[in-house]
């Protein structure tokens, strides 16, 4: 049964993709009048006749969804006439850096935030957890956006400890070890905005599922074990207060493009976010479409992932599947 239920999510997931496929495929066929003119006609960009046929054609091509879905396998997903590149290289160069910020701000705001929260509801009713937990509330209801702009003015524009935009050195012959360093440096600051921005979420998150569970009765079944006090914490209380944080990490991964939207855009930082909003401004639709469909299956694989997570540190869904 468990296999068959397995199959049946994979399924479901296999389908919810290929109708998100067909939306991207069906919706822009369906806009009214000459919209490749009208698209282009206000914005930056000046297509000349060759280009503006080859993108009506591209719209309006005669072999259907199979040949759409073909092409979208063979990573040929249309060309952007504003950076007069292939969508699916464009995407492949701005997904590193993307995948560095989000997904590094991500896991290390959640490991963090877990074990803050651990050993804070480990020693509660003391005054650091008190004005822990105030602080964790008030950094919680700051925006992404307040929170760079301030490091920005600050630690680049006053201080000058740190670079205010891109994510490396244009132009510098550097050795190895210097450029990651380089690349280091121009992260610091829209990682620490991110990682402001979610570790409270995570802290508070844990904290409160940990009170409750240490209320629990196996644990004072474990403590009369005479397990060490560091296992009974970590292995038995604090593992049972991981599945939300797992829950609360795949939803902030299912919005990661908005934050990567506001903070990359905000300093600059040449990722997926950048990538779409100067899209967006230049009313480059194939790239907005590859973009946006590109976000949407990634969230669907990162769903899939979490389940098999799940039912890995909770063997109760093993049996109720």
């Amino acid at each position: 049964m468990q296999t068959n239920s397995r199959r049946y999510s994979v399924l479901s997931y296999c389908l919810a993709a290929l109708l998100m496929l067909y939306a991207s495929y069906l919706l822009p066929r369906l806009l009214p009048g000459d919209f490749v003119t009208a698209m282009y006609s206000s914005s930056q960009v000046t297509l000349n006749a060759e280009q503006e046929q080859e993108l009506k054609a591209f719209y309006t091509q005669e072999d259907g969804f199979g040949g759409y879905l073909l092409d979208f396998f063979r990573l040929s997903w249309g060309h952007s006439y504003a950076f007069l590149e292939p969508v699916s290289s464009l995407i492949l160069k701005a997904l590193p850096w993307t995948l560095l910020l989000m997904g590094g701000a991500h896991l290390f705001s959640m490991l963090a935030g877990f074990v803050a929260g651990v050993e804070t509801a480990w020693r509660r009713g003391g005054t650091a957890e008190k004005a822990g937990v105030g602080l964790m509330t008030v950094l919680q209801g700051i925006p992404e956006l307040g929170t760079g702009v301030l490091l920005l003015l600050v630690f680049a524009l006053h201080l000058g400890w740190f670079p205010a935009s891109g994510a490396e050195t244009a132009y510098a012959d550097q050795s190895p070890v210097r450029q990651v360093l380089d690349v280091l440096q121009h992260l610091i600051l829209p990682f620490s905005t991110l990682f402001l921005a979610y570790f409270p979420g995570n802290f508070l998150l844990t904290r409160g599922s940990m009170v409750m569970i240490l209320k629990s009765r196996f644990l004072e079944t474990a403590r009369a074990k005479g397990l060490p006090p560091l296992r009974v914490r970590y292995a038995h209380a604090a593992r049972n207060a991981l599945l939300p944080l797992v829950t609360r990490f795949g939803l902030r991964l299912a919005f990661m493009l908005t934050g990567a939207l506001v903070v990359e855009t905000l300093f600059a930082y040449p990722g997926l976010g950048t990538l779409l909003f100067n899209a967006i401004a230049m009313r480059d639709l194939p790239l907005v479409q590859g973009i946006v469909l590109f976000s949407s299956l990634l969230v669907l694989l990162v769903n899939l992932a979490l389940e098999a997570v799940y039912i890995r540190l909770d063997p109760r869904m093993k049996h109720a599947s």
